[in-house]
C-alpha cells in the first residue's frame, strides 16, 4: 500500500473517530495562545489552563506582562515545570511584542520564530489555530503515530513535517494535528498501545511488522 493510499485511509478514520478534536489550550486572543503554547512544553494542557487562568487575569496583554515582576511571574508559572526558563522567555517575548509590534502578535512564521523560545512547532500551533497555517504541528504524538503507521519515515520533526505537508491537504493541516494527538493519547500510546482495538491496525506498519499481534 502506498503512502498516499494509507494517508487517505487514515484521514477518513480520523474524521470518523475524532471529528471534534481541537486545541485544548484556553485562550482569548493570539497573544494568550502563544504564551499558553510556550507553557505547554513538557506539561499537560490541563495544568497549563489552570496556570493561565491566573496568569492572564493578572497580565492580560503583552504590555502588562512585559512590566511584570520576574520573580512573581516565575512563581505563577512554576507548576508547568522548567519555570525559570519559561518565565524568562515569556518576559522577553512580551517585551518584544510590546516594543516592536505595538502589542500585536505578528502572524508570520519568520517573525514568530525570531521570538525568544519560539520554534517552528510553537509557531505552527499559533498559526494553525488562527486559521493561517504555514505547516503541520509535529509533537511527540504526531511523530510517533505517523511513523508507526508508515506515512512518515524521518526521525527529525521538521523532516516529518515536510513529508506530511506533501500528503495532507493544506486545509487539513491544523485539524490533522489535533486529531492525531487525540488518537495518540487514546489508542496509539507510547507505552502499551491498544493495537488490537485500533481500527487502523490493518493499515499500520507497526502492527503488521509485529505479526499482527500486540
Amino acid at each position: 500500500m502506498s503512502k498516499q493510499q494509507k494517508t487517505k485511509i487514515f484521514l477518513t478514520f480520523l474524521n470518523e473517530k475524532y471529528s471534534d478534536a481541537e486545541c485544548s489550550l484556553v485562550h482569548r486572543n493570539p497573544f494568550e495562545l502563544l504564551i499558553a503554547t510556550v507553557l505547554s512544553a513538557q506539561c499537560t494542557d490541563e495544568r497549563v489552563n489552570k496556570v493561565t487562568r491566573v496568569l492572564f487575569d493578572k497580565y492580560p496583554d503583552a504590555k502588562s506582562m512585559s512590566d511584570s515582576d520576574p520573580e512573581e511571574l516565575m512563581e505563577i508559572v512554576r507548576p508547568t515545570g522548567f519555570y525559570k526558563n519559561k518565565a524568562s522567555n515569556i518576559l522577553k517575548i512580551s517585551k518584544k511584542i510590546a516594543g516592536d509590534y505595538q502589542g500585536k502578535l505578528p502572524l508570520d512564521m519568520g517573525k514568530l520564530t525570531e521570538l525568544p523560545g519560539v520554534g517552528r512547532k510553537t509557531a505552527n500551533v499559533v498559526l494553525g489555530n488562527l486559521g493561517v497555517a504555514e505547516g503541520i504541528v509535529v509533537d511527540t504524538h504526531v511523530k510517533r503515530v505517523t511513523t508507526r503507521i508508515g506515512i512518515a519515515s524521518a526521525d527529525d520533526p521538521e523532516k516529518i513535517e515536510k513529508e506530511l505537508m506533501v500528503l495532507i491537504p493544506k486545509n487539513r493541516w491544523n485539524k490533522f494535528s489535533h486529531q492525531v494527538i487525540a488518537f495518540g493519547r487514546d489508542i496509539c500510546r507510547s507505552r502499551a498501545p491498544k493495537c488490537n482495538e485500533c481500527e487502523m491496525n490493518k493499515s499500520c506498519a507497526y502492527f503488521l511488522d509485529k505479526g499482527g499481534v500486540r
